[in-house]
């Protein structure tokens, strides 16, 4: 089992800036799963428990250089403390990001090596970040856990291509940063909140408490996927009327997640997307939040570039 590869320019801004920054606030731990063509860090994709989240990378978009070679037809998959991984990035592109004496550029070279640590007797599994200057090498060790085994590797993937389905009806949502405001001031009246989309493009979010519920509704936004006009005899209805008659038409689906689940979901905006889409997933399994990535000076998608989260659904009962 070998990696070895060297972190574009692009690659370490992109995990440094932007990525690492998002997922060190999603959970402590994610799973890294390296494949020929991709390099994706996932959270929770191997439990039923709390947040699912993917971030996926096609190789170049991060790397140059790239080798990877294992039984599991090249495929290697590792947990690793996100704060870790982040902070040792940062310190090494401290040091790669400027340039040596003799005028050329370090290199951040990333690899898997087993080491023996102090005070142990048996070899243990790091990720290393090293770079090489024009007088000094900075080497930056990572532990890791051991390198799951074909069948966890095969079920890591399995739940990667559950994960890429889906919803039917997507709607673009509003700013983040205005929408993780809200939900800022909405977490103190409850812990679950109540999720309505539709077809018309329709968002309907609200926290209910014994004596008062707070909520915000966001209408005519884009839609993705199966849509339809609102009907004109709705117009003049209060929100909570329009969804019920939505939901009784088939045009809409209500939810209701966990409001810690939804707030953490929103600090992807650390990752700068350059905007969001909420959908339902069919029988109201799960809420979707995916972010849209363009290239840059462009509104054309870049598909090197996903990332996704998955919120589960609450059992209505158990508020």
């Amino acid at each position: 089992m070998k990696f070895k590869a060297f972190l574009t320019d692009n690659g370490v801004y992109l995990l440094e800036k932007r990525f690492l920054p998002a997922l060190d606030k999603l959970g402590k731990t994610c799973h890294v799963y390296l494949t020929r063509d991709h390099a994706a860090f996932l959270h929770n994709l191997l439990n039923g428990h709390g947040l699912h989240s993917v971030a996926q990378f096609r190789r170049e978009a991060l790397f140059d250089d790239y080798r990877i070679s294992s039984q599991n037809d090249d495929r290697i998959a590792f947990a690793v403390d996100v704060s870790l991984l982040h902070r040792a990035v940062r310190s090494a592109a401290t040091v790669c990001c400027g340039s040596s004496s003799d005028g050329s550029n370090n290199r951040l070279q990333i690899k898997l090596v087993k080491k023996l640590p102090p005070n142990c007797t048996q070899q243990m599994p790091f990720l290393t970040f090293e770079t090489r200057g024009y007088k000094s090498a900075v080497i930056q060790d990572v532990p890791i856990s051991k390198p799951l085994s074909r069948t966890q590797v095969l079920e890591l993937q399995s739940a990667l291509e559950t994960a890429q389905d889906l919803p039917q009806t997507l709607v673009q949502a509003p700013d983040l940063v205005q929408l993780q405001n809200f939900v800022d001031r909405m977490k103190y009246l409850g812990d679950s909140l109540n999720v309505f989309i539709s077809k018309y493009g329709d968002l309907h979010v609200e926290v209910s408490a014994t004596l008062i519920s707070l909520g915000a509704e966001f209408r005519k936004l884009m839609v993705i996927g199966e849509k339809a006009d609102a009907p004109a005899e709705d117009q003049n209805l209060s929100a909570q009327s329009r969804s019920s008659r939505s939901i009784l038409r088939g045009d809409g689906q209500s939810v209701q997640v966990s409001v810690k689940h939804f707030a953490k979901s929103l600090q992807c905006h650390l990752a700068k997307p350059d905007c969001a889409f909420y959908g339902i997933a069919p029988q109201g399994s799960c809420l979707t939040v995916i972010f849209q990535f363009f290239i840059p000076g462009t509104h054309q998608t870049d598909k090197s570039i996903s990332l996704h989260c998955r919120l589960p659904v609450l059992d209505p009962g158990s508020s």
